[in-house]
């Protein structure tokens, strides 16, 4: 989750440009649902506070913040947006919210720490944004470098290029850069961000297909095809495929293969060693369909597994 910012800034007008009250009809862990949505503590689209997150989106109809309060007495999330895209934002939220992931098929009854993970945390739901650039971007700026290298970078550009939040929101809030705006960025400003070649010509190659490369990840008629058109890109593999469909589309299955972390805290999870991912694959297919929706259940039980052995060094890029 990110940090805590200061409170909103004050606004001649803050009444909502759209607004609602959603009662999933299953208990909602407000919280684990939406805790994969920032990218880390200086992320300037996604801010949380004592009531709630507050979440800007560059939607099809514009630059728009999305106020979501934490679930009342009888379980209602008051949603509020402001700006162009308010109304689609006001839509999204019950997908946000976890609304089309069911976990009635997941059978986890066999392992202690899954299945106490799911009965403390019955509420815990993938998210969906359906912003599929919005979660492919700054997944390739995080490739092959520390989380929190690929944090900065991606508050660097937000804070240099990103468009300041509509309404009343948390000061230093932003969207995310138009298409044209993304493709404007000069290189240096890239490396200027800490951002290598490598990512950035990554990047670069999305940027230019992007309208052709989201109709065909829209029009997929099974997520595995999503995934497959993804990778069609040069610099986008499992890992990143993976990471942005978890977020774009609730994806229960793909697993962060390549992760740094991931599968030694599988490993450890479930059978009390690191494993690589070839092990973590084969430890996770008992689970297939749901691979995911473990992963997150791991995550939410609080188990941490024990780093060995020298952590990835924090590297600059921007002055080699």
């Amino acid at each position: 989750m990110t940090a805590v910012l200061p409170a909103p800034r004050a606004s001649a007008s803050t009444a909502p440009d759209a607004e609602t009250v959603y009662r999933p009809g299953f208990r909602l862990d407000f919280a684990g649902t939406l805790a994969m949505l920032g990218r880390g503590p200086y992320d300037p689209t996604t801010v949380w506070d004592l009531r709630g997150m507050w979440r800007t989106w560059r939607t099809p109809e514009g630059a728009a913040t999305l106020r979501l309060s934490r679930p009342s007495a009888d379980g209602g999330v008051a949603a509020s947006a402001w700006g162009p895209g308010a109304g689609w934002a006001i839509d999204a939220v019950p997908r946000l919210l976890g609304r089309d992931d069911d976990w009635s098929g997941i059978d986890v009854a066999g392992h202690r720490l899954l299945r106490d993970s799911l009965h403390r945390n019955p509420g815990l739901r993938l998210a969906r944004t359906g912003r599929m650039l919005e979660a492919l971007l700054p997944a390739i700026i995080e490739q092959r470098v520390t989380s929190l290298e690929a944090y900065r970078s991606w508050s660097r550009l937000l804070r240099w290029y990103g468009e300041p939040a509509p309404g009343p929101a948390p000061e230093g809030m932003r969207v995310t850069p138009t298409l044209e705006q993304w493709r404007g960025i000069p290189s240096w400003d890239w490396h200027r961000a800490g951002v290598d070649p490598r990512r950035a010509r990554a990047v670069q190659a999305v940027l230019a297909v992007a309208p052709s490369l989201e109709r065909a990840v829209e029009r997929a008629a099974t997520l595995d095809e999503a995934q497959a058109a993804l990778q069609t890109i040069p610099g986008i593999g499992v890992w990143t495929a993976a990471e942005t469909l978890q977020r774009s589309h609730g994806h229960p299955d793909l697993v962060s293969v390549g992760d740094y972390h991931l599968a030694h805290q599988v490993g450890e999870a479930l059978i009390g060693r690191r494993v690589d991912d070839d092990g973590m694959l084969e430890l996770l297919e008992p689970y297939a369909g749901h691979r995911q929706r473990v992963v997150r259940l791991i995550f939410a039980s609080g188990f941490r597994f024990q780093r060995r052995g020298p952590r990835m060094a924090l590297q600059d890029h921007r002055w080699h």
